[in-house]
This record gives C-alpha cells, structure tokens and sequence, in this order.
C-alpha cells in the first residue's frame, strides 16, 4: 500500500518537473527572441487564458468544437465496426475495401479539407475530416481482431452448438477487444488533430481553428499561444477520459491488456 502511494506521488512530482521545465525553457526563449509578436511569454499566455475562460463566447466555442469533432469520431467508430465485421466475414468485401481504405489512409489532411470543401459546408466539414480519419484505423483493426479470433475455441463452439450471439460474447468479442480499444484511444487523438485542422481551413463560425486562423491573421501571438494550449489541455483531458471508458470495457470483456 505504502510502495503504491509513493509511486503515485513520484508520477506526479515528475509530471510537476516536466511542466516546469516546459515553462522554463519557453521563457528563455521568450528572453531570447525579444519580440512579443515572434513569441508570447508564458505569464502573457496565462493572462489571455484568464481573460478567455469568463467569456461565455469561449466556452460556446469549445463545445461547438467538441461536439463536431466527436460527432465524427463516433459516426468513424461505428461505419468502421460495422466493416470490419464484414471484411472479417467475407474475403470479397475485403478485397472491395482494401483498396479505397488505403488511399484514405495515405491521403493527407489538408487536401480531404479542400476537395471537401466544394460539396461540405465549413460548419460541418470537421465532422467529414474526424470520420475520415477515424474510419480506416478502425475498419482495419476490428478486420485483424476478428480473424485472430482462435480456430479450436471456434470449433469448441461449434461442437457445443453455441448460438451466432454466443459464440461473438464468447469468442469474436475477446479477440478483438484488445484491438478495438487500442484503435480508439489512437483514433481519438487523430480526430480531435485532424478537426482542428480543417476548422482552420475551413473557418467555421464558434470553433477552435477559426480562433488560431484568426489569431495569425490579426498577428494576435497571445491568442495564438492561448488557444494552442487551450487544445493541448482539451485533447490530455478527452484522452484521459476516454481512456477510463475504455478501461472499464476492458475490464468487462476481460481485455485487461489494455491499461
């Protein structure tokens, strides 16, 4: 008991360090540069973010980016799993997919933003961007999870004359669990990288990228610094959430491995 409270405590004293150190070498190098429009200081940083968390405008405008971008996330989580199971299933939807599921992978960001813009309005292409981002990482996965699924506790089933529903709670869903969770807590950071990154290509009204894109525009260095913190602290903060979720599946579906 003793030995695990002090492991706490050293994670957490070596977490303070690091941000500390952080704040240290970004002030020498503030000192450095000299010019506040090259690089904002740390405590001008910190004013801003003080100044932006009483406006209700700044909490609106997370959430609007929040909402958009897990919108995607979830809508990639979903159509991935959906095929997956049938690739797993079928060697010819396998060899139908195959192909566009790599381009997609390969593609960069930047030009899904542009081409999607001409059919996409701004508001909803971060939506577009975090389910294309999404959906190839988990297709892929739930594919390899479920033909890894082991041949002789299938064939026990068979021989037990297990239902479909069993068989999956007793078999398929084991062997891909430890996949489909790893995908997720990857997939989630893309999502929220990747939406971000069309919103400042996009610039719709209330999000996150709108804000940077504005912030360069205007030559606001403060706001810029503000709001890139602003979507470090958010994306640690989803991560961490999202990875007790995950856990708490994995604990479920005895996919422990996954911590």
């Amino acid at each position: 008991m003793m030995h695990s409270i002090m492991m706490q405590i050293n994670r957490k004293v070596k977490k303070a360090l690091s941000w500390a150190a952080v704040a240290v070498f970004w002030q020498l190098a503030y000192n450095g540069v000299g010019r506040d429009l090259l690089l904002a200081s740390p405590i001008s940083v910190c004013k801003r973010l003080g100044e932006l968390v009483i406006q209700q405008s700044f909490w609106q405008i997370i959430m609007s980016s929040f909402f958009r971008i897990m919108g995607g996330f979830v809508l990639g989580l979903l159509l991935g799993t959906v095929l997956g199971i049938l690739t797993a299933r079928w060697a010819l939807a396998y060899r139908l997919l195959q192909l566009p599921m790599n381009i997609i992978k390969a593609t960069p960001v930047a030009s899904f933003v542009i081409l999607a813009l001409v059919w996409i309005s701004g508001k909803n292409l971060s939506v577009f961007i975090a389910f294309l981002m999404v959906l190839p990482m988990v297709w892929s996965n739930v594919d390899q999870g479920l033909k890894s699924a082991d041949v002789q506790l299938l064939e026990a089933a068979g021989t037990y004359r297990l239902s479909r529903w069993q068989t999956a709670h007793a078999v398929y869903i084991p062997a891909v669990m430890p996949y489909f969770l790893s995908v997720c807590r990857v997939a989630m950071g893309f999502a929220w990288k990747a939406g971000i990154a069309g919103e400042v290509i996009a610039i719709p009204k209330n999000a996150i990228g709108t804000q940077l894109y504005d912030a360069k525009i205007y030559l606001e260095t403060n706001d810029l610094f503000a709001w890139t913190v602003v979507i470090i602290v958010l994306s640690v903060l989803i991560e961490k959430l999202f990875t007790k979720g995950i856990g708490w599946i994995a604990k479920k579906w005895g996919a422990c491995n996954e911590n």
